[in-house]
């Protein structure tokens, strides 16, 4: 039997959207203002999310079950295969010095932390961004940045706040790819309308970044590097998404503004280095941070040896991100499992989309074409060079399977939720909510994106969730249906750093285990206020000349 959601079930949307925010708002306040232990507030977020969609939205008891499960298996594989063989491999680089040796080489670039920061977790964070993403690059650079000495809470709150800009264009474009095949959208002309609202903020950010880390006065101090970075990474972004296509926007991108930030630092340094590892205002952040790096200098081929496991991920990353190989890897082994008692039983419903539209529940094991398996097999790779022998190999495995098992099991519970209020239509509610706005919904069409992305953790399923919304409610205000379906993105991207499961990967990725709750209060305020300009900004494309003349129709 088919069961239509309902998105004001109570006749009143006031009544309806508070009922829709409980789950969230329990376990955002249960996260972050009770320090309850994140799997824990996950949970109960969860069961939250259970009672309203059975006894507020009429949903049936066994396809609320089913919808739960089935979020929960997308949170195994990709997201939490990721998350368990990037600490596998950092693991590994720790355990034989090697991790040690890189970090002296990057400090050999510069001893400046605001520098390593723009370097890393910007740079170098984008690049993974755009080849995997899924949590990959926030778990490669806070890892890295809290074996170079950063306190975890800057090494995890910093990772989230970098990796903003780039989301949008994340794992080869599949956010906009995505938002375009579902919902009917012109591929290019949307991909050229964030390619005209995020590269302001990709400018943006790494000032943001630095204050953020060391407070305006010592960001002030560096600001040609930062000038540098943002400039060297906003004008292929405009660029390539304008005349070439998504796919490749956040690579190519992301690729010269860590060759010009470093080409830059060849010839200029700044006049004061900072070595501070704590965030300005948080020395005392109740984690184990590291003296500054002293650099030694190490043989070419000590530093190759360091490196190597690392660019044999990067390569990894990069070719596992490629849709031929996709296609190759699951066209050998990559089973589907419709879910049974969910898959096409639900049904969603007028204003969302033009027609009444069966869900989809289908799981696929992918597990040869996951992102976390070209990471594996990197880190087998990169352990055999490194010296490993299969039995260490094998030892260590486990043992970072041990390590990370609470950080799995939050995961697990987060993607359930998700997928629990994505099923019962409750963050239908929310989005309808905000197309409810009139002259106001440029703005709050945008913020519709960042909760989006903050409830699913995936600009991909907040483009899918929003993208026909978006585009409805334009075309009633006489507004342009891509400026909103891209700004739908573009505001999502916002939403990254706050997610549950960006806040999980991160503390795992740093070992700042049950800190989620200090992390979520850190980077609230950077997610709102970022998503807020976002929202200005495209309010000033919609109506106020001449933004209104990077509007494409």
């Amino acid at each position: 039997m088919i069961w239509q959601q309902v998105y004001d079930p109570f006749h009143n949307m006031w009544i309806s959207t508070a009922l829709a925010a409980i789950p969230v708002v329990v376990m955002l306040v249960a996260l972050g203002f009770l320090h309850i232990k994140a799997h824990i507030a996950a949970g109960l977020g969860l069961v939250a999310a259970f009672g309203v969609a059975v006894f507020g939205y009429g949903m049936p008891v066994g396809l609320a079950g089913n919808a739960a499960f089935f979020g929960g298996l997308t949170g195994l594989l990709p997201i939490g295969w990721i998350v368990l063989n990037i600490i596998f491999l950092q693991q590994l680089a720790e355990g034989n010095g090697s991790f040690k040796i890189l970090q002296d080489s990057l400090s050999g670039i510069t001893e400046d932390r605001r520098l390593q920061l723009l370097l890393i977790a910007f740079c170098f964070g984008a690049f993974f961004e755009g080849a995997a993403g899924f949590g990959t690059p926030v778990a490669v650079t806070a890892g890295i940045l809290i074996g170079l000495g950063f306190s975890p809470l800057a090494a995890s709150g910093l990772s989230l706040i970098a990796n903003t800009a780039p989301v949008a264009f994340g794992a080869l474009g599949t956010p906009v790819i995505t938002l375009a095949k579902v919902h009917g959208y012109d591929l290019m002309a949307v991909t050229a309308m964030i390619g005209r609202q995020l590269p302001f903020f990709s400018l943006l950010v790494p000032f943001w970044l630095i204050w953020a880390f060391a407070g305006r006065k010592a960001m002030w101090e560096i600001w040609p590097a930062i000038l540098v970075t943002g400039l060297s990474f906003a004008i292929p972004q405009y660029l390539v998404s304008n005349f070439i296509g998504p796919e490749l926007v956040d690579i190519i991108a992301a690729l010269v503004s860590m060759v010009c930030l470093v080409g830059f630092l060849k010839f200029w340094q700044p006049k004061k280095i900072w070595t501070s590892p704590s965030l300005k205002g948080h020395e005392t952040d109740g984690g184990t941070a590291k003296p500054a790096t002293v650099i030694v200098k190490h043989s070419p081929q000590a530093l190759l040896r360091a490196w190597t496991p690392w660019l044999i991920l990067t390569v990894a990353v990069f070719v596992w991100g490629l849709p031929a190989v996709k296609t190759a890897l699951n066209d050998l082994w990559a089973p589907k499992f419709p879910i049974g008692g969910l898959h096409n039983l639900i049904e969603k419903v007028p204003p969302v989309v033009t027609k009444p539209h069966k869900e989809a529940a289908v799981y696929v094991l992918n597990g040869l074409s996951a992102t976390g398996t070209g990471i594996l097999l990197s880190a087998i790779v990169g352990a055999l060079v490194m010296g490993y022998s299969l039995v260490e190999i094998v030892r260590t495995f486990f043992r970072t399977l041990w390590l990370v098992r609470t950080s799995l099991l939050t995961i697990v519970l987060m993607l359930a939720l998700g997928t629990l209020t994505r099923f019962s239509g409750t963050d239908t509610t929310l989005g309808l909510a905000f197309a409810g706005t009139g002259v106001l919904y440029p703005f709050f069409g945008t913020l519709m994106g960042w909760i989006g992305v903050a409830m699913t953790g995936s600009d991909t399923a907040s483009n899918v969730l929003f993208g026909g919304m978006q585009k409805v409610a334009a075309e009633q205000l006489g507004l342009s249906g891509n400026l909103m379906g891209a700004a739908n993105s573009s505001g999502g991207v916002m939403g990254k750093m706050i997610d549950a499961q960006s806040i999980v990967v991160a503390s795992t990725a740093t070992r700042w285990f049950n800190h989620e709750g200090d992390i979520l209060r850190y980077v609230f305020f950077h997610s709102i206020a970022l998503a807020c300009l976002v929202g200005l900004f495209v309010t000033l494309q919609a109506y106020v000349w001449p933004f209104t003349l990077m509007v494409i129709h």
